[in-house]
């Protein structure tokens, strides 16, 4: 479950085996019209500004290149589709950040509603932001979400590594078994995976699966994830799975509010083994985790467990008999060999070691995406749509780097190795303290360390590093992640993903199911192999597929 605070931005996935490029279909058709349509509008702006230096400033006249780009929109668009889609697409600038030196990301570079303005109406029947349909704490600023990053901290609550192995665990291995059982032999394996993929995600979160698991409900999902893919709202697919996606979701939230019910009133059984359970234990008086957010969560993370799609289809291509890469074979070979599960005193058993070094080169997000307070103002003043009036509002965001900061040779001798042991020699959350922070020259931690007990039961605290990462600490045992800024797939500090130990996890009953099935990847070599969505920003050839 990929769910750092991280949006959907203009950064691919990293699956070719040994490059930091991925063979997907990218926006760079979009991106050229793009730019034509702003060059159009800087020339006409231009004109406007070229007159004799004793003339007043008049407004620029944007209206030719309005039309043309009017004119280039598929008549049969919904207005209100082109209105608060197709537009603000085209007005929306995303900007590269800098590589963090230390794990954090600077509290200015909010994550209030930081979501590119033409995916509001996916998530929201009003096309905008509307808190009183429910939130997510992804789209939430620190301010808003309660003392000491409280919000997140009940979001945590339901996937802690402790909780894995007891509850999550045979959920997880089912749905390998049936993956990657014999009938699906050399057959392309990504489309099966999204056949798949929404049995275990909803038995996840509210605990059902197959028919209870409505018609409606599996094509939302998939109608969102392909919206996430191919992006360029001008595409005719794009439209199609846009609006169904509008046109299903009052039905999908009526149907999370139910199976909610069913969970709280026992109906469910072994609810407890149900991510939303731990949510409704641990909202307290609900004024920071309602109802309402716990159904919002449970279709927002949507963005979040689609990159698990990307990440499976990154671990196939670098396993890939036929063109993988061999650094990862060997390190899957040494480390499967050995005592995998046998941490030896250590924060990370070798298979997580090597998962960990896996998500570093795939990175399957590339970025934590942040909103820019107000895009219409400029250090020079109001920008022309500010000061003429033009009634298009245009919207800024940074994406702060995963990809390229994992790769950066400030913070790793050889970025470039694929090296599971890396990690054995930098700080994990549990080390970060007061101590640290004042060793590496800080006064004192940026993030006070406070722990929340949880209300579920268990003996487990929710606490946080002095960076603000938040992890868990259960029966008096610390559960770390790695807080270094070279480990980048996950997000940084307060905002990094909650999910990041859980889906460690699952991947690494993904890599024991493939050692002791003997299974090996191998490329298809199909004329015309399909094209498949496998997650934000992501269409694949589905060429890849499995053997024993």
């Amino acid at each position: 479950m990929i769910m750092s605070e991280q949006q959907p931005g203009p950064s691919p996935i990293n699956n070719e085996p040994s490059k930091l490029s991925a063979p997907v279909e990218t926006l760079d058709k979009a991106s050229v019209e793009r730019r034509a349509l702003l060059v159009g509008a800087v020339a006409v702006t231009a004109g406007a500004f070229s007159t004799h230096a004793a003339a007043a400033p008049q407004p620029p006249d944007l209206s030719a290149a309005l039309a043309k780009f009017r004119a280039s929109i598929p008549s049969h668009f919904n207005r209100d589709y082109v209105e608060n889609v197709v537009v603000p697409f085209y007005l929306t600038s995303i900007y590269e950040g800098e590589r963090p030196i230390l794990p954090m990301i600077d509290l200015p570079l909010t994550k209030q509603d930081a979501l590119p303005y033409d995916l509001w109406g996916l998530i929201y029947e009003d096309w905008k932001p509307d808190p009183t349909q429910g939130v997510t704490v992804f789209l939430e600023g620190l301010e808003n979400r309660g003392a000491d990053n409280l919000r997140k901290r009940i979001y945590f609550s339901g996937v802690t590594p402790d909780l894995y192995g007891p509850k999550y665990q045979a959920k997880a291995v089912a749905f390998f078994d049936k993956l990657l059982d014999p009938k699906h032999t050399g057959k392309p394996f990504m489309r099966h995976y999204l056949d798949y993929y929404w049995d275990i995600y909803w038995d996840l979160h509210l605990g059902v699966k197959g028919e209870a698991v409505p018609p409606q409900v599996r094509t939302i999902g998939e109608s969102f994830n392909t919206v996430l893919a191919y992006r360029n709202p001008m595409q005719q697919i794009v439209y199609d799975n846009y609006m169904a996606v509008r046109a299903l979701l009052p039905f999908l939230k009526q149907w999370i509010d139910a199976r909610l019910d069913d969970i709280s009133s026992g109906r469910l059984a072994n609810p407890d083994k149900t991510i939303a359970y731990y949510w409704l234990k641990n909202a307290g008086d609900g004024r920071y985790f309602a109802k309402k957010d716990v159904v919002f969560e449970c279709f927002h993370n949507f963005v979040a467990l689609s990159q698990w799609g990307n990440s499976i289809f990154g671990v196939m291509s670098r396993l890939n008999e036929n063109s993988g890469d061999p650094a990862v074979r060997a390190a899957f070979q040494k480390t499967m060999s050995g005592d995998f599960d046998n941490a030896g005193g250590g924060p990370y058993t070798p298979i997580e070691l090597l998962v960990m070094e896996l998500f570093r080169t795939i990175s399957p997000n590339g970025g934590s995406l942040s909103a820019i307070r107000d895009a219409r103002t400029s250090f020079y003043g109001g920008s022309p749509f500010a000061q003429f009036g033009v009634p298009y509002e245009r919207h800024a965001y940074v994406n702060t780097p995963h990809t390229a900061t994992s790769f950066d040779a400030r913070l790793w001798h050889d970025p470039q190795r694929f090296d599971p042991g890396r990690y054995k020699g930098v700080p994990t959350s549990a080390e970060i303290d007061e101590a640290k922070c004042k060793q590496i020259g800080l006064p004192s931690c940026p993030f006070k360390m406070t722990t929340l007990p949880v209300s579920d039961g268990r003996k487990t605290g929710i606490t946080n590093s002095g960076f603000g990462t938040v992890f868990a600490v259960a029966d008096g045992k610390s559960l770390p992640v790695c807080d270094y800024a070279g480990f980048a797939p996950f997000g940084f500090g307060y905002r990094r993903c909650p999910g990041e130990q859980l889906t460690i996890d699952v991947f690494s009953d993904f890599l024991r199911k493939i050692w002791r099935d003997k299974i090996v990847f191998r490329a298809l070599s199909q004329p015309n192999p399909g094209k498949v969505p496998v997650g934000p920003n992501a269409v694949i050839d589905d060429d890849i597929g499995f053997f024993r």
